[in-house]
């Protein structure tokens, strides 16, 4: 829940940080530069992500799930607390490269400690709560947010709860399939071994499956979805000036509207995530995908084609619900999957190759929609409008990988 928030105040203070790093002396940054090097901020994060995942997904299966998991939240702790004191945009993205580095590894770690621990009955069930609980974090970050906090600020209180869990993770015993694995005679040598994990067909051919899957969703949401608090600056703040307000107002409303958008979309994405949780319990996991990916696809564009279009304002209440719904859905079924394609001893490596590596493919998202809107459509009305739908295209790559993806459903982990 608490490295969700740090993602969230990250998305939730790029504009205001990008308008403050990137401004000129005496003058202001031009949304086309804002939004450009906003894109370039969250790809270098999504790097930095992508890094650690990798990195600290082999230590997992090395040395347990547990202690990885600990040094990694110390890591995006101490960094986003740094982010506070960028004095200037390489510096803000050195920190947030830094702070990718933890994040990055801690999900998957505690995606498979979890998975690990939990009866095959009741697995998919307790990851996708754990999934849902993304959903509380980015809540909390928008709560943070909607009161005008200062960007700084937000960094400097996304310290404090990572922190506190510390307090409670010191607890946290390794699986006993983990240390049953780590003492049995061979595979020592094979714990977190990415030649163990391309080396054999089955298990490579399960890894590239799953970065394909999380390629389109982390693209769909990184590089779209949460773009969605840019878009509602700028269809809004022309509105906002025809009124007649001070910059000041303004600024104090879009910070409104922008906290609004990110607890409506999560609160969206907490209900997709239990929604994809039963639907794959009652179907399977491939055709929940393909639903998933289809919803993403429709909502997705809808809403970045008519935000403020329809009922102006009050259209973040019921198009960004739907797209948070259907593009979060598709974490719940990474959390749940991944875990089942992967051994024991592979688990943490294999899920962090499925997330992280897409995640390095998928930073060009931010940059790609950062300049379709400064260069490609800036002659257009509205072009980020244009960049997000245009971007849209990523989910169809969902659609062709699924038929290559293994059926998991109602089987226990691999050994």
């Amino acid at each position: 829940m608490f490295d969700t928030m740090d993602q969230q105040l990250f998305n939730l203070a790029r504009t205001p940080a990008m308008k403050e790093l990137l401004a000129p002396p005496g003058g202001q940054a031009s949304k086309e530069v804002v939004a450009e090097y906003g894109g370039y901020a969250t790809a270098i994060f999504l790097i930095g992500w992508a890094t650690g995942g990798l990195a600290f997904g082999v230590l997992g299966d090395r040395i347990g799930r547990a202690k990885t998991m600990l040094l990694t939240i110390l890591i995006y702790s101490l960094f986003t607390g740094f982010s506070a004191f960028a004095q200037n945009f390489f510096q803000f993205a050195l920190f947030r490269f830094l702070t990718g580095l933890g994040v990055g590894g801690e999900f998957a770690v505690g995606v498979a400690l979890l998975a690990e621990v939990m009866p095959d009955r009741a697995r998919p069930f307790a990851i996708g709560w754990l999934q849902s609980l993304s959903a509380v974090g980015n809540i909390s970050a928008a709560v943070i947010a909607i009161f005008g906090t200062p960007w700084r600020v937000m960094f400097l209180i996304g310290t404090a709860p990572a922190l506190l869990s510390l307090l409670v993770r010191r607890r946290l015993k390794e699986p006993e399939k983990w240390q049953a694995t780590k003492l049995e005679a061979g595979l020592e040598k094979q714990l977190g071994s990415y030649r163990e994990l391309f080396g054999d067909p089955r298990w490579r051919h399960h890894a590239l499956v799953g970065l394909a899957l999380a390629f389109v969703g982390v693209v769909g949401l990184w590089g779209i979805g949460f773009f969605s608090f840019d878009l509602l600056r700028l269809v809004f703040e022309p509105e906002l000036k025809k009124q007649g307000l001070g910059d000041e107002a303004i600024a104090s409303k879009l910070s409104f509207w922008v906290g609004v958008t990110s607890i409506m979309q999560n609160l969206g994405g907490f209900l997709g995530i239990q929604a994809y949780m039963r639907l794959t319990e009652r179907t399977n996991r491939r055709f929940a995908f393909f639903c998933s990916f289809l919803a993403a696809l429709i909502s997705t564009a809808f809403t970045y084609a008519f935000l403020g279009k329809v009922f102006g304002f009050y259209d973040v209440f019921w198009m960004i619900p739907i797209m948070g719904f259907c593009q979060l859905a598709l974490f719940g079924g990474y959390a749940i999957y991944f875990p089942e394609l992967f051994p024991t001893r592979l688990r943490s490596t294999g899920t962090s190759f499925c997330y992280n590596v897409g995640r390095f493919i998928a930073a060009l998202g931010p940059f790609t929609l950062g300049l379709l809107t400064s260069r490609v459509f800036n002659e257009y009305e509205d072009p980020m409008r244009w960049a997000g739908v245009s971007m849209c295209v990523v989910f169809v790559l969902g659609f062709a990988a699924l038929p290559f993806a293994p059926e998991t459903k109602g089987q226990p982990l691999p050994e």
